[in-house]
């Protein structure tokens, strides 16, 4: 019996033996088990994965915004500044006395309407389908800002016979701006119908006495003036659109 009992125990000690991990494996399996990270914690960012780009977007949007303040109120104190020299548009002795010869709210409202118009332009390229692809560099985008001075520059320069020739005139070439720099429907429609609301609310302004045109022949107004914003709210719209160039997408919550 003590021979047998002693085999025995030989035995199970000789199968322990083999069940036996070698000392490195046995390390390698310590390490990986330290190294390894534990349970995922459930926090806001894994829970919402479109959380970082919608942030991404947000940034894109204000910065894009900004840049297209800027370069409308510039712009517009340029113009407006170009058209007072000229005698075209009239306003209060005390406005021209001030430092940009132009009245306070001209500048942020011109602003305003390029942040809305610029952003507005590849948001309905993008609710149509139809990106907008033609031309879309910067060189030819700072060509169409100076084909768009320099239509502005007409409307003050130019001397015709009588306004309806100077209508005509820079109506042909802001369908020509268009038709260079844009050739897109959306591009076409947007601009009539900011030429459209921006005419209105400058007649508005002019019928209230917050400044005047001289020779007006359209409602208070130049006949020429809608040209003048058509052509404004597509040079602003290739603006736009370039600045959305490689932007992300906004995300969608499914």
């Amino acid at each position: 019996m003590p021979r047998l009992e002693s085999c025995a125990w030989s035995c199970s000690c000789a199968a322990r033996e083999r069940h036996k991990p070698p000392p490195g494996e046995a390390a390698v399996k310590a390490g990986e088990m330290l190294s390894s990270p534990g349970p995922a914690v459930a926090g806001p960012a894994a829970r919402s994965p479109t959380g970082g780009a919608t942030l991404n977007w947000s940034q894109h949007l204000v910065q894009r915004s900004v840049v297209l303040f800027v370069v409308g109120a510039f712009m517009a104190l340029v113009l407006n500044l170009l058209q007072i020299q000229r005698n075209v548009t009239l306003f209060p002795d005390e406005v021209i006395s001030t430092l940009f010869s132009s009245a306070w709210w001209v500048p942020p409202c011109c602003g305003t309407a390029a942040a809305v118009v610029g952003l507005l332009y590849p948001c309905i390229d993008s609710h149509l389908g139809e990106p907008h692809k033609f031309k879309r560099e910067w060189a030819s985008v700072m060509r169409c800002i100076a084909v768009f001075v320099g239509i502005n520059h007409a409307s003050a320069k130019l001397d015709f016979a009588n306004n309806v020739q100077l209508s005509l005139t820079l109506a042909a070439l802001s369908l020509g701006l268009w038709w260079t720099f844009d050739r897109s429907r959306s591009g076409l429609g947007l601009g009539i119908t900011i030429a459209f609301v921006a005419t209105l609310i400058t007649q508005f302004l002019v019928y209230n006495g917050v400044y005047q045109y001289t020779s007006p022949d359209f409602l208070y107004i130049r006949s020429w003036l809608p040209c003048i914003f058509f052509s404004g709210g597509v040079t602003v719209g290739n603006i736009g659109r370039q600045l959305a160039m490689g932007i992300p997408e906004k995300p969608h919550n499914d």
